[in-house]
C-alpha cells in the first residue's frame, strides 16, 4: 500500500504565516475581497468563496499542519472548483467564517487584514507570508500582540469555537473594539450558486 500520507502530493506547497490581533483596520489599507470560508466537519478541508469587485472564486483547500498544535506552517494543496462542484460541496456539515479581507505595504511585504463578521465581528487579524527560513517580521505599529503559534487564532478553532469561548477570547483582545467607519464593509457573500467562478487575479489563500 502507498504510504503517501495527507499534504505529500505533488501539488500540495508548504505555507508559512505571521500573525497579529488588531483593533482597527489600518487607514491605509485597501479592500481585497470577500471571503466566505466553510470548515468541513471530521475532515481537514476548507471549502471557500472569494469575492472580488471583477470574478468569483470557488476552491477546496487540505490544510495539514507540520506540527499538530502548531498552525504557523502548513502542507497546501488547492483544488479549483465549477459553480456545480462547489455547491455539491456546500452542502456538507461545516463551520462558517465570513470576512472581508483588506491589503497594505508594511515593512516592504504585502500584509493582509482580515475584518471579521457575523458572531466573530469585532476580530481583526493581520498576516503575512513567509519563507521557510525567513525571519520573522517586526510587529507592525497598527497591530497588538502577535499570535502566531497561538491556535485559537487559526481559521479552523475560530469557525468552531462556540460563542462562550469567543466572547471571551474578543474580550479578552480588545476589550473596547474601535471601529473605523471609513473602513467597514458589510459582507457581500452569497451563496449564488450560478456565479462565475475564475481563479484570482491575487493570492487569497
Amino acid at each position: 500500500m502507498n504510504d503517501r500520507q495527507p499534504g505529500d502530493g505533488r501539488y500540495s506547497k508548504v505555507e508559512r504565516e505571521q500573525r497579529w490581533t488588531l483593533t482597527r483596520v489600518p487607514t491605509d489599507a485597501q479592500p481585497a475581497c470577500e471571503i466566505l470560508d466553510r470548515y468541513i466537519i471530521g475532515t481537514n478541508l476548507r471549502l471557500r468563496r472569494v469575492e472580488t469587485g471583477q470574478d468569483i472564486t470557488l476552491k477546496l483547500c487540505q490544510k495539514i499542519r507540520t506540527e499538530p498544535t502548531d498552525p504557523e506552517v502548513v502542507k497546501l494543496t488547492n483544488i479549483y472548483l465549477s459553480v456545480t462542484e462547489y455547491a455539491v460541496l456546500a452542502t456538507l456539515p461545516a463551520a462558517e467564517l465570513r470576512k472581508t479581507r483588506w491589503r497594505l505595504k508594511c515593512n516592504g511585504a504585502t500584509v493582509s487584514v482580515d475584518e471579521f463578521h457575523g458572531r466573530h465581528r469585532g476580530l481583526l487579524l493581520a498576516e503575512v507570508e513567509l519563507g521557510i527560513i525567513e525571519k520573522r517580521m517586526r510587529t507592525p505599529a497598527f497591530a497588538v500582540r502577535e499570535v502566531t503559534n497561538d491556535d485559537r487564532f487559526s481559521g479552523g478553532a475560530l469557525a468552531f469555537a462556540s460563542d462562550m469561548t469567543l466572547n471571551a477570547l474578543l474580550q479578552a483582545e480588545n476589550p473596547f473594539p474601535v471601529m473605523n467607519p471609513a473602513k467597514s464593509t458589510p459582507p457581500s457573500v452569497h451563496l449564488d450558486a450560478s456565479a462565475h467562478s475564475s481563479r484570482p487575479h491575487a493570492s487569497s489563500a
